[in-house]
């Protein structure tokens, strides 16, 4: 059964090498046969954070607001794609996440972390389990971990090197649990109404 599944990513750095990963999360969905599409955080170009899209008055959100709620409510789930800075969350995928709140609800998350260097944004990781759970989202036990990236991924998004046979490896087992906890959630949702 093939899903629909939105692949989150969100520096705005110049030289950003995270892209790289979400490239790879994306092409490797998709040769499994899922709906995956990336929402790049930069490319949307939301505003800070003033006001959330149920804030808006109904039709009145703006046009890129308005399309990305409409993506995430008709998603099966969501991988977010996310670097580590100064033991954080990136501003910028942060920013895109905390515009929606509801759109989110009743569907899995799976996390996919890197940095430059060895400890593959473990603490970026780490951090947005937490923030995930309290937006209403159901994350998944596997997560991927990435570092050094530019010795894991090369410019294409294409694996090199030991990092990048173990990520193949690890791959995978990351796509099916996202997908077992997608087909569970969306028969669930078709059977028995969210309880709020």
């Amino acid at each position: 059964m093939s899903l629909r599944l939105l692949v989150l990513y969100g520096s705005y750095r110049s030289d950003r090498m995270g892209i790289r990963l979400a490239n790879y999360v994306v092409a490797g969905l998709r040769d499994r046969g899922d709906d995956a599409e990336l929402i790049d955080a930069k490319a949307i170009g939301l505003p800070m954070l003033d006001r959330m899209y149920k804030e808006h008055p109904k039709g009145q959100a703006p046009a890129a607001m308005e399309s990305l709620a409409d993506k995430i409510r008709s998603a099966d789930g969501f991988v977010f794609v996310t670097g580590e800075y100064n033991w954080g969350v990136q501003p910028g995928l942060k920013n895109l996440t905390d515009h929606f709140l509801e759109e989110w609800f009743w569907r899995p998350a799976a996390i996919a972390s890197y940095s430059a260097g060895r400890f593959s944004g473990v603490r970026a990781a780490t951090a947005w389990h937490g923030t995930l759970s309290e937006m209403g989202m159901v994350v998944v036990s596997s997560t991927l971990g990435v570092g050094p990236i530019a010795q894991t991924l090369d410019e294409a998004g294409t694996p090199i090197g030991d990092g990048g046979k173990s990520l193949s490896r690890a791959f995978p087992r990351f796509a099916e649990d996202l997908a077992w906890w997608a087909e569970a959630a969306k028969a669930q949702r078709a059977k028995v109404k969210p309880p709020y």
